[in-house]
């Protein structure tokens, strides 16, 4: 199986999170990968740390062991099919209220959105804690699970 984790999951990792690594331990003959969102997320989570040095090294010694997965043309076309389901469903029905509303004021980040086309794309199953996935799920199907 290959498994994309989703920020939260490689956050329990790197912190040592037990049941997160248990899990972890069930899969080590899987192929473990993360989004360049993912990625940048985690950097950023570094850069606006009290620790920066500390967790930086603990975050590239994360990605060391984790395959990673570019946002390409395909990938653009699947986000964009999603981010239309997704506001069709969620958005209000009445056109004025409509206009008014964004993916945001729905609940949802276009990192997730990208996220999700990324496990598409690749035939991923997503592994996270994060409720709006299962929201997106409602609306776009796509293998997802929690280690936690």
């Amino acid at each position: 199986m290959i498994y994309l984790l989703d920020t939260n999951h490689c956050s329990y990792i790197i912190n040592k999170n037990p049941k997160t690594i248990d899990a972890l331990n069930n899969h080590l003959n899987d192929i473990i990968g993360i989004s360049i969102i993912t990625y940048a997320e985690l950097f950023y989570m570094t850069e606006k740390s009290q620790k920066k040095i500390e967790n930086r090294r603990a975050v590239e010694k994360f990605l060391e062991d984790v395959d990673l997965y570019f946002i390409d043309e395909e990938t653009a076309y699947i986000y964009s099919n999603i981010k239309a389901k997704v506001f069709d469903y969620f958005a209000p029905k009445e056109k004025n209220k409509r206009r008014r509303t964004n993916i945001i004021n729905l609940g949802f980040t276009d990192h997730d959105l990208w996220i999700v086309a990324t496990a598409i794309q690749h035939k991923l199953i997503l592994v996270s804690a994060d409720n709006d996935f299962k929201r997106i799920n409602q609306v776009q199907t796509f293998l997802l699970e929690s280690w936690t």
